[in-house]
């Protein structure tokens, strides 16, 4: 569990006004960035994804291969 982030879902809950926003699919962003909570488990996991994915690119490349 990310404390920090359960902090700032109260904080938005509370309708103060920060970067991060709970979007209409109640996915928690900042800045338009998807917030991954801190569980070493399940960043190995979303990394690994990615990058078996033939169809990932780094942000600001303009080809795939």
């Amino acid at each position: 569990m990310d404390v920090k982030l359960l902090e700032y879902k109260t904080l938005i809950e509370q309708g103060r006004e920060m970067d991060f926003k709970i979007d209409e699919n109640g996915v928690m962003r900042c800045r338009g960035r998807v917030c991954v909570p801190d569980v070493p488990e399940l960043k190995k996991m979303i990394l690994e994804e990615g990058h078996r994915s033939g169809l990932s690119v780094h942000p600001g490349v303009t080809k795939m291969y």
